[in-house]
């Protein structure tokens, strides 16, 4: 293929490589730069539901990931004060027969794998790893993508220039240099349970949302059950980059226990050996997305809250979008050139952005409600036992019934 049919893409985390592969399915050649020189984990669990996984669906990964995911039976809303559930969002093979696609747990590396596995298989797309993009510039035959690879400068000419490359985007940095993520005030810490060690010492079918006095819990299975991934989100003012920072266990414990959060939900955290940390940021609802032959795609255009489960599968969603406003133009046997890619793009951010906005706004909204104390907390629970777990899911199907 010749450099007009070549699109360039700045990172190899799930965005990147969702849409790697739905590119090349459109009929481009697709050239992955990425700067760690190995892909290896961050972070740990991921919601994928179907708005994201009839996606990866479509461009085939339903047997890479079928063994590692799991479809949980619902979302328990647990109180943090009194250790019961408040209300049961019922998810399972009804749920995903209505919405058309599955609802996925699983974890975030067995998704890279796989879409990394899939990309490797496909003749169109070439993943160079090491390899640091440094600066790019559009001209009247696309775009020129100046790299660094083993302290050896190239440069590529490409179509375009994709940039999937984190919230803390370099491609952004030049492309929007007065746009960036701002932190939350908020912290998650990660860890992972041997199933095994379930303080319950019965399985975890479903996904459990623990609500408290500003901070909130959430746990689920991963890795075909045999972990659980459990994220805590608790106010902070320490702000590090990065997803893997260590915390220290007592940490963690001293304040659900100081919150005088049940002791069901404490024995989960206690049973957590290794803590990370990850300080939240997030970007302007709307994001930032395009500039002549040069798009963001995923975090680096919308790095969100992760209280709507969402931060994956926007970027999945991203990258299907876009491969098909740049398909429609320049796919197999149609006559686009290096002209129309600015419009191409634009026509990808003007789809994406009023959603992505949305859902970012939920996100945010989600994490208030979440961590209410008081006489407000009280009114919040008693408002989900009344309206029930149907029609708190069914206030979701806006997110999950969308389709390209």
């Amino acid at each position: 293929m010749s450099d007009a049919r070549t699109i360039v893409v700045a990172g190899a985390g799930i965005g990147g490589l969702t849409a790697s592969l739905a590119l090349a399915a459109k009929g481009f050649r697709v050239i992955i730069l990425e700067k760690a020189e190995r892909l290896a984990e961050a972070g740990a669990g991921l919601q994928i539901s179907p708005n994201a996984s009839r996606v990866l669906v479509d461009l085939g990964l339903a047997g890479r990931l079928a063994p590692r995911a799991i479809a949980p039976d619902a979302v328990t809303v647990m109180s943090a004060r009194t250790g019961r559930p408040l209300v049961r969002l019922p998810l399972g093979a009804e749920a995903a027969t209505r919405a058309g696609a599955p609802y996925w747990v699983l974890h975030r590396a067995d998704l890279q794998a796989a879409l990394h596995a899939q990309a490797e298989a496909h003749p169109a797309i070439e993943l160079r790893l090491g390899c640091v993009v440094e600066d790019y510039a559009s001209h009247v035959h696309g775009i020129s993508v100046g790299h660094r690879r083993h302290g050896e400068r190239g440069d590529t000419q490409a179509l375009a220039l994709i940039g999937a490359d984190g919230i803390w985007s370099a491609v952004r940095g030049q492309l929007f240099p007065s746009s960036g993520p701002h932190f939350s005030g908020l912290i998650a810490w990660r860890g992972t349970i041997e199933a095994p060690a379930l303080p319950s010492g019965e399985p975890l079918r479903g996904v459990q949302l623990w609500m408290g006095p500003r901070a909130h819990l959430v746990a689920y299975p991963i890795s075909g059950g045999r972990l659980v991934n459990l994220v805590a989100i608790v106010p902070d003012d320490w702000q590090r980059e990065g997803w893997s920072a260590p915390g220290e266990p007592r940490e963690m414990q001293s304040r659900f226990a100081a919150a005088g959060w049940a002791p069901a939900a404490r024995l989960l955290i206690e049973a957590v050996e290794i803590w990370k940390r990850w300080a939240l940021f997030a970007m302007p609802d709307g994001g930032a997305w395009t500039t002549g032959a040069t798009a963001l795609l995923g975090d680096a255009a919308h790095g969100m809250l992760p209280f709507a489960a969402q931060g994956a599968a926007m970027a999945i969603e991203d990258a299907a979008v876009l491969a098909q406003c740049l398909g429609d133009s320049h796919g197999a046997g149609t006559t686009g050139d290096a002209l129309s890619v600015p419009a191409s793009l634009r026509r990808y951010a003007e789809a994406r952005r009023a959603r992505v906005a949305r859902v970012q706004r939920l996100a945010r909204q989600n994490g208030q409600i979440y961590h209410l104390a008081g006489p407000m907390a009280l009114a919040r629970d008693l408002a989900m036992q009344a309206l029930g777990g149907e029609r708190l899911l069914a206030r979701q199907a806006w997110i999950y019934d969308w389709r390209l």
